[in-house]
């Protein structure tokens, strides 16, 4: 950005014609260019526009990127290091993520669609919070002492792994970058990121803050690229000690093969879903419980994993909430993500549009079309190209229906009724996946029992979506293992050692 950057007269769009985003693979703490020269195009999905080319990373520079994490940790600068002092390299990197909010909320809303209104209020400062949060958090986790009993003193710690490799997706480039990077570098380990092709620049600027905050040279590394190129070599590469990923189920797959393929690296997987969000008709404030319906389906065009795609209604209230649902979807102002009035933007690329629309298609022979399902009116200017779909609301969806067991990743809500608890329950757990699950009512026992026996990892109950990077967030069933935020995360990036200190005769 230039320093017109803070000038409050500018529009987001004249802004972003002022970026220069870094746009070569960082290794070493240096931006360099692919060794043979490949680039692919970063698109803003809001108008088509090309926003630069970016390096393709592939094995070449995976063999890079980790050797030099390796050579990092081996050297000790980051890995050796007191918990205090680590704290304060994130705690400087959070301050440097405050301080360029702006370039890096205009990088997230350009590059992947999202809206300027919450990468700017929401994303950023969440990765700036997730950051101090691990920095604080390092020095406070302590070891233990085992019960050998006798003069035998045997203590337990937690030691980092060595070199950990993250894939992430492009629906939260630079969160979901955090929720790995955070826990990952508090622990003492060195890094090599994937980020996604669609979403590459925020986390390459993020990784150039990083070592302006003082992280050693190699300790992070950044690889754009392709999934079966770059994402591949990582996920093979034998001096990869554990490969946290966060995407679709198909690909999470695949990385538990390349792990059996190559060194048995420890692989964690954030999958997909299709979260059910119940509402019994005790619940006293149905209005609310229907807005939250729409906003936990169409808040970032419905590209969430723990997106509430699957509506489940009480049937003495169906039509009040369908009626309701359908007039939200409607009434949304969808548009330009860098317009601060938008309340929903495009979707992340064309052929996540065409992908989506195939799943709108299916489900206008499976059920009723209530809403949407179109390209929204008035999209004129720089966005008549974009990749924009309607909110899309379809009802009297049956249970085994393709679009009420199939993650569609958009805008697309399948609403169905149900007449008992059992009922909803059975329903609900009908799925290959377990991620999350919502639960409205008035019933403090309903909501227990409900909760308990719903195969998910987070239930929110009377919310939708409930997310705090205090909680562990992570799934079950084809959703995937291990948990994100929270101490918890630790776990994932760190070995438990034994040291067993054996009393003399």
């Amino acid at each position: 950005m230039t320093a017109s950057d803070t000038d409050t007269t500018l529009t987001w769009r004249q802004r972003a014609a002022q970026l220069r985003p870094r746009t070569q693979v960082y290794i070493d703490g240096r931006f360099l260019p692919a060794h043979d020269g490949r680039t692919f195009e970063t698109s803003d999905p809001a108008t088509g526009a090309v926003i630069a080319r970016v390096a393709r990373g592939g094995q070449h520079e995976v063999d890079d990127a980790v050797a030099s994490a390796r050579r990092a940790f081996a050297s000790g600068c980051w890995s050796d290091l007191t918990p205090r002092a680590r704290r304060e390299t994130l705690l400087a990197l959070a301050d440097l993520i405050e301080t360029h909010a702006a370039e890096l909320a205009l990088l997230e809303s350009l590059d992947g669609g999202k809206l300027i209104a919450q990468t700017t209020t929401e994303d950023v400062p969440g990765t700036a919070a997730i950051f101090r949060w691990y920095a604080e958090a390092l020095d406070k986790v302590y070891g233990e002492v085992a019960p050998t009993g006798g003069d035998d003193l045997a203590i337990v710690t937690r030691e980092p792994l060595g070199v950990v490799g993250a894939v992430i997706p492009w629906n939260y480039p630079l969160e979901m970058a955090a929720w790995k990077l955070a826990p990952a570098l508090a622990a003492g380990n060195s890094v090599v990121l994937k980020p996604a092709e669609e979403t590459p620049l925020s986390a390459l600027r993020l990784a150039e803050l990083a070592t302006e905050a003082g992280l050693p040279d190699g300790v992070l590394n950044v690889v754009p690229g392709f999934g079966a190129e770059a994402g591949q070599a990582l996920g093979r590469h034998p001096d990869v000690d554990s490969l946290t990923f966060t995407g679709s189920t198909a690909v999470g797959r695949m990385f538990l093969e390349y792990a059996g393929q190559s060194n048995m690296k420890q692989v964690w997987l954030e999958c997909g879903g299709k979260s059910a969000n119940i509402i019994f008709d005790d619940v006293a404030d149905l209005d609310r419980a229907i807005e939250h319906a729409a906003q936990g389906i169409f808040a970032l065009s419905g590209q969430v994993c723990s997106a509430n795609s699957r509506l489940l209604v009480q049937r003495s209230i169906y039509d009040r909430v369908v009626e309701g649902v359908v007039a939200h979807a409607r009434a949304l102002r969808v548009g330009d993500p860098l317009d601060e009035r938008t309340e929903m933007g495009p979707l992340v690329s064309t052929q996540q549009l065409q992908r989506v629309g195939r799943h709108v298609s299916i489900g206008a022979e499976e059920a009723t079309l209530a809403t949407g399902g179109g390209r929204p009116n008035g999209l004129n200017g720089d966005c008549a190209e974009g990749s924009f779909l309607e909110p899309t609301v379809f009802t009297d969806v049956a249970p085994d229906a393709t679009i009420a067991v199939e993650e569609i990743f958009g805008p697309v809500l399948a609403v169905m009724p149900f007449d008992t608890e059992q009922q909803a329950i059975e329903v609900a757990n009908a799925s290959e996946y377990g991620l999350a699950a919502s639960v409205w009512t008035d019933s403090i026992h309903r909501a227990r029992r409900v909760s308990r026996r719903l195969s998910a990892g987070t239930v929110s109950v009377n919310t939708v979506d409930a997310l705090d990077v205090m909680v562990p967030f992570g799934g079950v069933r084809q959703s995937g293992f291990g948990r994100d935020l929270s101490l918890h995360a630790l776990d994932k990036f760190t070995a438990l050692k034994t040291t067993w200190f054996a009393a003399e005769d």
